[in-house]
């Protein structure tokens, strides 16, 4: 092969890889969403799709629901870690099913590459406003004052066994050094329904959720589970202002599969807190009582790993499992 034939084989392969490398940035990235289409996951991994757009290409979302989020989140877990998959992470896939579920497909603590956090929605104690008036309730100290004056004689409805509403509710009592019965519900709207029925006197809702009946006078807000007041309901003190420490509320944010290049998730974390700043981001993620929380890699890495230690104590101490 003389010198001539050699330097046109290598350009040759030189343009090969280059149009390889060229197709490679212009293939879609599938976000994973472990749930359905429609919920608040949902809607806000559209919305951060449609505004990364111009800066990583197209992002189609995947729902994978099933299994608690588990069908998703393993699906992220065993993808190729190129960067062209990433995920949801949620409370209940990476804080709460590690210790609720007795198998789990991925290790929540392993398997992912963090990237950022995406949200932070409050959970609201509420109360049926007629029960609270009735009760001489106003306020979070009141509840617990009841509580310890009158055993037992107060009880919480939740969506189930497992559920955001049960361990938050668990977590309370604990830490207010009170008793409640527990009662189970299938679902989330079902709870509610009994709430507002006056079947059960307190419950630990989703703010989305509980903020028509809120607005309406039908139910009361004592307290928000964030540590610190939530823009979405400014009035409504915390429940750490009494229980200090107390914050138990729902997130999720962004990973990709565990060995994704620091570079590639760099990228995506730019990408990513860019369209979380924007303020339509801000104006959509509101209407669903959402707040919006963009960090690094290693902060929404830490933030995870510190609510894994803190529901494996609330879910071992409900007892409840899922086999």
């Amino acid at each position: 092969m003389n010198a001539r034939h050699f330097l046109l084989t290598l350009v040759s392969a030189a343009a090969l890889l280059a149009t390889a490398q060229a197709a490679a940035q212009t293939r879609p990235i599938r976000l994973v969403v472990p749930y359905a289409a429609g919920g608040p996951i949902d809607v806000t991994a559209r919305v951060l799709a449609e505004r990364v757009k111009d800066s990583l290409g197209t992002v189609i979302i995947d729902n994978k629901p099933g299994a608690g989020g588990n069908i998703g989140a393993d699906a992220v877990a065993k993808a190729a870690p190129d960067g062209l998959t990433i995920g949801i992470a949620a409370t209940a896939t990476h804080a709460v099913n590690p210790w609720l579920y007795s198998k789990m497909p991925f290790n929540a603590a392993s398997d992912f590459a963090p990237i950022t956090q995406m949200v932070r929605v409050p959970n609201v104690l509420v109360m049926n406003a007629e029960t609270a008036q009735r009760l001489k309730i106003h306020t979070l100290a009141d509840l617990i004052a009841y509580a310890k004056a009158n055993p037992a004689k107060l009880n919480y409805g939740s969506g189930g066994n497992g559920s955001a509403g049960h361990l938050a509710g668990e977590l309370f009592k604990k830490e207010a050094g009170i008793f409640a019965v527990h009662i189970p519900y299938n679902g989330g709207n079902p709870a509610q329904l009994a709430l507002l029925s006056g079947q059960v006197d307190f419950n630990f809702d989703n703010l989305a959720t509980a903020a028509p009946n809120i607005r309406s006078g039908k139910l009361k807000a004592i307290a928000v589970t964030t540590a610190q007041r939530s823009s979405a309901l400014p009035e409504v003190p915390p429940v750490a202002a009494t229980l200090k420490g107390f914050s138990i509320d729902t997130w999720w944010g962004l990973v990709a599969p565990a060995g994704t290049p620091a570079d590639v998730v760099a990228k995506l974390n730019q990408a990513f807190v860019a369209a979380l700043h924007a303020p339509e981001t801000k104006t959509r993620f509101a209407s669903l009582l959402a707040e919006p929380v963009a960090n690094s890699p290693e902060q929404f890495g830490s933030f995870m790993k510190s609510e894994l230690a803190k529901y494996e104590t609330v879910v071992k101490a409900t007892g409840a499992k899922v086999d």
